[in-house]
């Protein structure tokens, strides 16, 4: 109990950081469950099941993906030499109008609006927010804390979710988008008054160069930074397999998270109350395994013990879903969001672990990267396969046989994780790196 006490003082100086976080996590999941029944109605009107819609959402995630792979490294460093201040700012202002379209008319026309600008939105922010603020986190946490605190701010996370879950439950429809638009401009504003930057800005030199001259600078110095981002994970064993590790869990996981609730709605018929249901017992549950099991556990087991666990808990959460016979059986698949909701915090702790001072942005944000190529291949294969058993043209009846496929991606990346040797690097190497704008 004293150290979860010593972990939870640890949060003081990150109030500003997490306060203004935790509204904007619960301005975007309260849209969550209505978003289902919204681009279904406009896209499939008097329909529960809308192939449009799941393939939409697909083809969202592999274009985030594909643009994700670039931005979030250059976030990761533009983070590190010009502060994490500036970049939270721009990161959680992009879901803002998206949103507001929305709020406006929920027509065909601004729901394809709303995917376009949300696509926008996601490459920008999806990803870099939690990122940037680790990294925060890991300016000012000692190194034998930042565990601990990690998990305290997963389990704010799940926390924010059951939050804005509830509000997704018991609010009118027609008032969700304002009520989320109201929390999402509250962020950014808050931040921009409160927030204590924690990095020293780069100098700028050479300040009267051409733009043409800059932008060829900006080019020579990103392919440093991919070039010194790369060195870093390949060089260090314990992120090259993090990193492995990572992308096969993402790989499974985007994908069920991309189709999961529009399968639960054609295959169950569940609603928007039933949908915020169930993502709330995951909420529900998370809070007390980050806050309390995690702090407690992690000096027994280690972050590798609890690593394993949650990828263990991941597999057996898919296949429940996959091969559920009632519509009692998401509830329980729901439950294991418990324990593998861990996965998140330890992989955050291990890559700080195995990452230089120097280098966390960098570290956090490539790794990121590696996820975003994960979420971008899982549509390609996930969305046919669910659209397809979920028709009347199934070669056989099992409508989650798409998700059982993407357990098998969990499965790898368990025994991977079994294999997984955690390495502290020296802190004192010089970091020869360029900036990546000057």
């Amino acid at each position: 109990m004293a150290r979860w006490w010593e972990s939870a003082r640890e949060l003081r100086p990150l109030l500003h950081l997490l306060l203004p976080l935790c509204f904007h996590w619960v301005a975007e999941e309260m849209t969550v469950s209505v978003l289902v029944d919204v681009t279904t109605e406009a896209l499939c009107p008097g329909e529960n099941t809308c192939s449009e819609a799941i393939y939409l959402n697909g083809l969202q995630q592999t274009i985030v993906g594909i643009f994700k792979m670039v931005m979030l490294p250059i976030l990761g460093q533009l983070s590190d030499e010009h502060g994490r201040k500036p970049l939270l700012l721009i990161t959680v202002s992009t879901t803002i109008i998206p949103f507001t379209l929305l709020a406006i008319n929920e027509s065909r026309s601004f729901v394809y609006a709303y995917y376009v600008l949300r696509t926008i939105s996601y490459i920008i922010s999806q990803g870099s927010i939690f990122c940037i603020a680790v990294a925060y986190v890991a300016d000012i946490v000692d190194n034998r804390k930042r565990v601990a605190v990690f998990s305290w701010i997963t389990g704010l996370f799940s926390a924010s979710h059951v939050v804005g879950n509830l509000l997704a439950r018991f609010l009118p429809e027609e008032y969700i988008f304002e009520v989320s638009i109201a929390l999402l401009i509250f962020c950014p504003v808050y931040m921009a008054i409160f927030l204590v930057e924690t990095v020293k800005s780069t100098p700028k030199v050479d300040r009267h160069s051409s733009y043409l001259s800059n932008a060829l600078t900006v080019v020579q110095e990103r392919y440093k930074t991919m070039k010194y981002a790369v060195t870093i994970v390949f060089n260090t064993p314990t992120l090259r397999s993090i990193s492995v590790i990572s992308f096969f869990y993402e790989l499974g996981m985007s994908g069920i998270s991309t189709v999961l609730l529009y399968y639960l709605k054609s295959a169950f018929g569940f609603d928007k109350n039933q949908l915020s249901e169930i993502l709330s017992m995951v909420g529900v549950g998370s809070i007390v395994s980050q806050l309390v099991v995690l702090p407690l556990a992690n000096p027994l087991v280690g972050e590798k013990g609890i690593l394993c666990a949650g990828l263990l808990a991941s597999i057996a959460y898919a296949l429940l879903y996959g091969f559920a016979w009632a519509s009692w059986v998401p509830y329980l698949s729901a439950s294991f969001g418990v324990i593998f909701i861990l996965v998140k915090p330890s992989t955050y702790a291990v890559i700080s672990k195995g990452s230089r001072s120097t280098d966390q942005g960098k570290a956090q944000t490539f790794i990121a990267g590696v996820q975003s190529i994960a979420s971008l291949l899982s549509p390609l294969a996930m969305t046919p396969l669910t659209t397809w058993f979920l028709s009347t043209n199934a070669p056989f009846d099992c409508k989650g046989f798409s998700i059982v496929c993407a357990s098998l991606c969990m499965v790898i990346s368990l025994c991977f994780a079994c294999s997984l040797k955690l390495e502290s690097p020296p802190d004192d190497e010089d970091n020869l790196e360029a900036p990546l704008v000057s």
